[in-house]
């Protein structure tokens, strides 16, 4: 086995919640006053790293955390409209079943994560992490880490965004970054994650050693 511990991101990497995120952005804008963007400028900035979509949109960091937990209540209302990628339940069924030790660090909320995996898949997790900051994963990477008591050359972070493979190399520990959400794989790319993942299906034959 390659890593001991995997510690996923949620939305956008095992959940297919990037187009909702995007339906609800201009609301959001609107009610916090920051920029609305139209269709052209969503696609532009699927090329951007994740703080200069946060600049461009001009969002005041003291907003920050009152737009996290608005957007975590406008969650709670609509789990239904969010299903999880088709391939995650067999994902998440593999490792688990493999004695891989998994971890969630989300900017959703615990409730949120856990009703959108259902009872079966969230029993499949042996750590939570939720409610993270938007640029504030590390230090929940480090908790989960100390909490496995896992060494840090035996942890792979797995997201779909550039402030997933910031977090990890700030954390000192391997990331794979996953083409399928909402960053472009060419702006993951130029970040350096450790792995690049194009298919759900590569990912259990990185962490069992099996590449």
């Amino acid at each position: 086995m390659a890593y001991r511990l995997v510690i996923f991101d949620f939305d956008g990497t095992l959940a297919d919640s990037a187009d909702w995120f995007i339906s609800m952005a201009n609301e959001v804008a609107r009610r916090f006053r920051f920029r609305q963007i139209s269709d052209d400028e969503v696609a532009m900035l699927r090329g951007r790293s994740s703080r200069e979509v946060v600049a461009y949109m001009r969002v005041p960091a003291w907003k920050m955390p009152f737009i996290a937990r608005h957007t975590r209540r406008l969650v709670a209302e609509n789990t239904s409209e969010i299903p999880l990628f088709p391939e995650s339940p067999t994902l998440i069924r593999t490792l688990h079943e493999a004695g891989v030790a998994l971890a969630l660090v989300s900017s959703n909320s615990e409730a949120n994560v856990r009703k959108i995996l259902g009872p079966e898949l969230a029993a499949c997790i042996d750590h939570y992490a939720c409610g993270a900051s938007m640029f504030g994963k590390s230090p929940q990477f480090r908790k989960v880490i100390r909490r496995t008591g896992a060494r840090p050359p035996e942890v792979l972070s797995i997201g779909d965004e550039t402030r997933d493979i910031e977090a990890a190399h700030r954390a000192g520990i391997d990331s794979g970054a996953v083409t399928w959400g909402y960053a472009r794989p060419e702006i993951l790319e130029a970040h350096r994650p450790t792995f690049l993942f194009s298919s759900m299906q590569d990912i259990p034959r990185v962490i069992l050693g099996q590449r």
